[in-house]
């Protein structure tokens, strides 16, 4: 089906009419940079948080004397570093960077979106500290405070303008795949974002339709933005990687418009105090989501194929091969849960926490680490700092996900099958399932040192690139080295 002189099926061309690679990369720069900056350090943070939150799981005392940081705080704390300082900023600084480089246009007004990054990351860091004072709003993924939320809206609505802008200044008239799931992305967020706050926080429902709403929310966040966003890079870097032209340009944008149609029902478990209709729309729609998964799948098998070596030569394709089979196997096991007797069994237990991991973690920060690895060095002009680093933070996060996920799935099942059952006390189920809650630990100790190692290298990165910073540490190695006499 591939047809390799077909401009949306191509790879994306770096030597065609428009702005040169070297003066996109310069007017990304700094705002990317930042972006991805906030994005790591709140990265690093939350992995500290969930790792606190874990060891609580089975040795509750830990730093039991600090109110603030009780599981009840900390865990709702590291899932909104994770989400909102981490995974929509480096979504956009990765949607910004590929629309202009598919566009072959510069971006436009970096001051300003710096502004609003800074922004952006105060009304985080404000939420955060209202979180560990006890003032969540008990919505799970909004625990933000209402200002918190408002903020956080206008700053996404002004840096994903200029994303949309880079857009329409495109000196090319063909749309890639990446055009699509990205685009429908940087709508989709504002519109169920307000929704949520609206609804709850700002003009609250009442009874049962605030579950709804925040379910609702949940599902579109997960399924749609983080799926459209990791879709998007897998569907840019595979080509230009493999340098081969994408299989079918059809069966990505079928999947496009199955998941953008099927995925905005997801989320209202099946069983839930709601109309029966809602629940059992919600389940039909999680397994239609069968058909954008195929489609990946076919369009990355047969990209790929024979191309083994690459993978093993190119850190930004193990990323993103990670991140491809997480999103695949999340995808079908979330599937499974949706239907009713499965999901009676495993969906109040460790089960379902894995299967998040795997959709958050597993798939869209893994394809994120993948498009970090590509496109820093291409920014700054150099090569990462330390190859180490960069080998840490693939086997650190890769095995860490890995562990927590089996840790938890497996201990999941033991858990549904011991609270379905009569004769097995409650603490029995509990204590069954401590052994999996410790191997789980383990691996969100390997994912947080991947995580450090990331973070630490990027800080090396913006240190060597910084003019001022930079001219010091090369006047620094030339005095250690005699190459400065």
């Amino acid at each position: 089906m591939a047809n390799s002189t077909s401009p949306t099926q191509a790879v994306a061309p770096d030597a065609v009419r428009g702005a040169s690679v070297a003066e996109i990369d310069a007017s990304c720069r700094w705002p990317v940079m930042f972006l991805l900056l906030g994005a790591l350090l709140w990265l690093a943070f939350g992995s500290l948080l969930g790792l606190i939150a874990s060891i609580k799981l089975h040795a509750p005392g830990l730093l039991a004397e600090c109110p603030g940081l009780t599981y009840g705080r900390v865990q709702p704390a590291q899932t909104n570093a994770f989400l909102y300082g981490f995974a929509i900023p480096a979504g956009l600084a990765t949607a910004i960077w590929i629309l202009c480089r598919l566009g072959r246009c510069t971006l436009a007004a970096c001051g300003s979106i710096i502004v609003a990054v800074i922004f952006w990351n105060f009304g985080v860091t404000m939420g955060e500290i209202g979180i560990f004072y006890g003032k969540s709003t008990g919505f799970a993924w909004l625990e933000l405070s209402r200002s918190s939320n408002l903020l956080l809206l206008f700053c996404y609505v002004f840096i994903a303008a200029w994303a949309v802008v880079a857009y329409h200044r495109r000196s090319q008239s063909a749309l890639y795949p990446s055009h699509w799931f990205l685009l429908a992305a940087i709508f989709w967020f504002p519109w169920i974002y307000s929704t949520a706050i609206g609804a709850l926080l700002c003009v609250p429902l009442r009874g049962t339709l605030q579950a709804s709403v925040d379910w609702w929310y949940q599902g579109n966040l997960s399924f749609v933005w983080l799926g459209c966003v990791g879709t998007a890079i897998i569907y840019y870097f595979l080509p230009k990687l493999v340098e081969r032209p994408l299989h079918s340009y059809y069966l990505a944008v079928f999947g496009f418009w199955v998941l953008i149609f099927f995925g905005s029902w997801c989320g209202i478990p099946a069983g839930a105090p709601l109309p029966a209709w809602m629940g059992a729309m919600s389940t039909a729609a999680n397994a239609m989501l069968l058909i954008p998964l195929l489609a990946l799948a076919i369009n990355f098998r047969a990209t790929a194929a024979g191309q083994s070596a690459k993978f093993s030569a190119s850190p930004s394709l193990r990323f993103i091969g990670f991140g491809t089979a997480s999103y695949l196997a999340a995808g079908l096991l979330g599937i499974a849960v949706a239907y009713r007797t499965i999901g009676e069994r495993l969906r109040f237990t460790y089960f379902t926490t894995a299967i998040t991991h795997l959709s958050t973690y597993g798939f869209y920060a893994m394809v994120i680490f993948g498009a970090i690895a590509y496109l820093v060095p291409r920014l700054v002009g150099r090569d990462w700092p330390s190859a180490g680093l960069s080998k840490l933070h693939f086997l650190g996060t890769s095995v860490g996900a890995v562990v927590y996920f089996v840790a938890m799935a497996i201990g999941g099942i033991v858990q549904g099958t011991g609270l379905n059952d009569s004769q097995v006390a409650f603490a029995d189920v509990v204590k069954g399932t401590m052994p999996f809650v410790g191997v789980g630990t383990i691996g969100i100790t390997l994912m947080a040192a991947g995580n450090v190692a990331l973070l630490l290298n990027f800080l090396w990165m913006m240190a060597v690139t910084c003019p001022c910073c930079g001219e010091a540490m090369t006047r620094a190695t030339l005095g250690k080295s005699g190459g400065g006499r």
